[in-house]
């Protein structure tokens, strides 16, 4: 994976969202009993037992704030699980959620969805190459099909480009 780069909720934002989410509720957390649950703090399943907290988190929006753009109408938040404390952060080098259908949703700079495609198990990275090759996408979010909840984003790796806080 050379051409793109792979962003969990950042560090500053989880400080956030663990205090308060983007639906203006106090965060909860307490243990998942059975596990499994996708973080996407460090964008790897819980295991049994791990403290985490199910909270409201509203990607777009957060992400046109920065940019200075409206998100209108593509303005959403959704449920994700993440730690319930800090953690170490993904681990590079790893497609995280890959063995499962998912939907990788266009991007464009203004914040409009471009488009989107439903990706099966092991096709992501064609997938991306894809979005990518049209300039009108700025950046793609990858959601579940189940519940369509935001997992993770990607972008164009671009020379000194570093994991940033979304």
């Amino acid at each position: 994976m050379t051409t793109f780069l792979i962003h969990a909720i950042g560090p500053a934002v989880l400080k956030e969202l663990r205090s308060i989410d983007d639906a203006g509720r106090g965060t909860v957390p307490g243990p998942d009993d059975e596990g499994g649950a996708p973080l996407r703090c460090c964008l790897r399943r819980s295991e049994p037992g791990e403290r985490v907290a199910l909270v409201s988190y509203a990607p777009l929006r957060r992400w046109a704030a920065g940019a200075g753009v409206d998100p209108g109408p593509y303005d959403e938040q959704g449920p994700v699980f993440v730690h319930a404390g800090e953690c170490g952060g993904p681990a590079s080098g790893v497609l995280p959620f890959d063995q499962a259908h998912r939907v990788v949703r266009r991007y464009a700079a203004d914040g409009r969805i471009l488009g989107g495609e439903l990706v099966e198990p092991g096709a992501f990275e064609a997938a991306f190459a894809r979005a990518f090759a049209d300039p009108a996408v700025e950046f793609v979010h990858v959601r579940a099909v189940e519940y369509g909840c935001f997992l993770y984003e990607v972008r164009r790796h671009s020379a000194g480009a570093e994991r940033a806080d979304l």
